[in-house]
C-alpha cells in the first residue's frame, strides 16, 4: 500500500486540534495538527497491536446531565482490562487510562509505561474508550449525523462515562477499597488532570503526560506551538530551519506555473496527479509537525515507523543534499522520512487519506468546546498567519450548524491564574511534558504546590514518558519515570495508612 496522507480536513495528534488560521492576505484554511494527534491518519501496516487484554462493553446512557426521556438511551462502551498482576485481595490498585479521541487499542499498545508499572504496584490496568470513537458510538453509524447526535460528544459527558464505569466496575468486582489512579496523554493527559478535579472521590491522583490544559483562550501565546516546532529545527540544524522555511515560497511559486501541478505531482512522487497544491504544502506540514511531537530518542511506531530523535535525522538529510538543490526538494527529501522510513514506499498518496484510528469526532469537539487559537509568527519556519475567530466560528456553523464555545473549558475546568487557584483545592497530580514537544508551552511547567508536580525535561517530546522502556532510554527519561514512580507510591501509602486509621 502506497503511504497516504491527509485530505482536506484536518489531521491529528498527536494533539489533536483543528484550528483555523487564516493567512493576512487570504481566507482560506491552512493547516494546523491535532493534540494527539486529526482525522486522517495513516493505516501504519507497520504497528504490531498485540492486545494483551480482554474485551468488555459497559452499558453506559447516553446523558448524564438531563433527565429527558432520551437521556436514558443505552450504548456500549469498550473498555480493556488486564489483571495479571493485580491482588485482588490485598486491595491493590486499579490504574485507568482515560480514552484519547481514537480508537482505545491504539492508545493502549502505546502507553506501555502502565504495563511496566503495573507489577510493582500489583495493579489492575484498565483502558476506557471515549464515547463516539472507537466501538463506543452512542447512534451506531449515525452518530455523526448530525449536530442532533454530536451534541452528545464533549468532554464533560466523557468524564461522567469515566466515572460511572469505574464506580460500576469496583462494585462488580468487589473492589471497593482498590484506590484509583488515572493516566492519560495528550487529550487523555488533559481529561486524567480534569476527573481529578471534577472526581476526587473516585481518583485519588492523576498523571498527566503532555497535557496542554492552559492552551485555551489567551492563557498561551498562540505562536507558541509553531515556534516550537521550529525552534527544534533550528537547534538541530540553523540550515535545515532556513531551507525549510524558504521551502513554501518555491511551493506557492510552481503553484503559479501553467503546469504546476504536474510538476509538483512529479516532485512529490505522487501515486496519482494532485488536483491542489495546498495537498503538497499539508504533506509536508504535517510530516515535520508531527516529527517534532514524536522526537523520541529511540525507534518508536506510534504515528510512524521512525528512527531515534528523527528532527535530527530529517536535518542530516537536508544538510547532505548538494547545495544547487532547491530548497523545496530538500525538504520533500526530509518529509520522506516521516512517510517512507521503511523504505517501502514506491510513491505517496496526498489526497484522500482515511481514518485508520478512527478520530473524526475530533472536527465536532473542536468547533465546539475545544477552541484552541493559534498563529504562526515571523519567527517560526511556517508561513506567518493571524487567527480570525470571526473566520473559525463562520468556517464551525457551515459544517455542523453550531457556535463554538471559545471560553467554555476555562470556564468548567479553570486555567487562569492556574498557580494560585489549584494550589488552594488541588493535590495528587504529575504533569509531565518535555521541551521538544511543541504542545509542552501549554502544559503546567512548574510545581503548583508540595502534591501538583510539574516532570519537565528538556529533550522529551509528545507523552514519551508513557512509551515502553527500553534499553536504550536515555538516563533523563529513565530518572523521570522513577519520579513518577516514587510520586504514585507516594499517594497510594497515604490512602492505605488512612484507609487502615478509619
Amino acid at each position: 500500500m502506497a503511504a497516504s496522507s491527509s485530505s482536506s480536513s484536518y489531521i491529528f495528534l498527536i494533539l489533536l486540534f483543528v484550528i483555523l488560521c487564516v493567512e493576512p492576505s487570504q481566507t482560506k484554511s491552512i493547516y494546523l495538527p491535532r493534540n494527539n494527534f486529526q482525522s486522517s491518519l495513516l493505516v501504519n501496516k507497520h504497528e504490531k497491536t498485540k492486545m494483551p487484554f480482554k474485551v468488555h462493553y459497559f452499558p453506559q446512557i447516553l446523558d448524564h446531565f438531563t433527565f429527558l426521556p432520551k437521556s436514558s438511551k443505552v450504548f456500549y462502551q469498550k473498555y480493556l482490562i488486564n489483571d495479571q498482576y493485580w491482588n485482588k485481595d490485598g486491595g491493590g490498585p486499579i490504574f485507568v487510562y482515560t480514552g484519547n479521541e481514537g480508537n482505545i487499542d491504539w492508545f493502549a499498545v502505546n502507553t506501555g509505561f502502565m504495563f511496566d508499572i503495573a507489577p510493582k504496584f500489583n495493579a489492575l490496568l484498565v483502558f476506557i474508550e471515549h464515547r463516539f470513537y472507537g466501538d463506543s458510538m452512542p447512534f451506531g453509524n449515525n452518530s455523526y449525523k448530525s449536530a442532533k447526535t454530536l451534541g452528545y460528544l464533549n468532554s464533560q459527558q466523557a468524564l461522567a462515562d469515566y466515572a460511572v464505569l469505574i464506580r460500576s466496575l469496583k462494585q462488580n468486582i468487589s473492589s471497593e477499597s482498590s484506590p484509583v489512579v488515572v493516566f492519560g496523554g495528550s487529550y487523555g493527559g488533559m481529561l486524567a488532570a480534569w476527573f481529578r478535579l471534577k472526581y476526587p472521590h473516585i481518583a485519588i491522583g492523576a498523571v498527566a503526560s503532555s497535557a496542554p490544559i492552559l492552551h485555551f483562550d489567551k492563557i498561551t501565546p498562540r505562536s507558541s506551538f509553531y515556534d516550537a516546532v521550529s525552534q527544534d529545527f533550528k537547534e538541530a540544524s540553523l540550515n535545515c530551519y532556513e531551507v525549510i522555511k524558504g521551502s513554501w515560497a518555491e511551493l506557492d511559486a510552481l503553484s503559479t506555473h501553467e503546469d504546476g501541478l504536474i510538476e509538483v505531482s512529479k516532485l512529490f512522487r505522487t501515486c496519482k496527479g494532485l488536483h491542489s497544491v495546498y495537498s503538497a504544502r499539508d504533506w509536508l506540514w504535517e510530516a515535520f509537525v508531527y516529527t517534532a511531537m514524536v522526537n523520541y530518542p529511540t525507534e518508536a511506531n506510534f504515528m510512524m515507523p521512525l528512527p531515534a530523535y528523527p528532527v535530527e535525522e530529517m536535518c542530516k538529510i537536508i544538510d547532505g543534499l548538494p547545495k544547487g538543490a532547491s530548497r523545496l526538494s530538500k525538504a520533500f527529501a526530509a518529509a520522506s522520512l516521516y512517510y517512507n522510513y521503511t523504505q517501502t514506499e514506491k510513491c505517496f498518496n496526498l489526497e484522500g487519506g482515511t481514518d485508520a484510528h478512527g478520530l473524526h469526532g475530533w472536527d465536532w469537539q473542536a468547533c465546539t468546546e475545544m477552541v484552541m487559537p493559534m498563529t504562526c509568527s515571523n519567527e517560526s519556519m511556517f508561513p506567518p498567519t493571524s487567527y480570525s475567530y470571526k473566520e473559525f466560528a463562520q468556517d464551525c456553523k457551515k459544517r455542523y450548524g453550531v457556535e463554538p464555545r471559545p471560553h467554555w473549558i476555562t470556564t468548567e475546568y479553570g486555567g487562569y491564574r492556574i498557580e494560585q487557584v489549584l494550589k488552594k483545592f488541588g493535590s495528587n497530580m504529575i504533569f509531565s511534558n518535555g521541551m521538544q514537544d511543541p504542545w509542552s508551552r501549554g502544559g503546567v511547567l512548574k510545581n503548583l504546590s508540595a502534591s501538583i508536580v510539574a516532570l519537565v525535561t528538556q529533550k522529551g517530546a509528545h507523552h514519551v514518558d508513557f512509551r515502553s522502556e527500553t534499553k536504550n532510554d536515555p538516563d533523563w527519561l529513565i530518572m523521570q519515570r522513577k519520579q513518577e514512580v516514587a510520586i504514585i507510591q507516594n499517594w497510594l501509602d497515604e490512602y492505605y495508612k488512612d484507609l487502615k486509621q478509619n
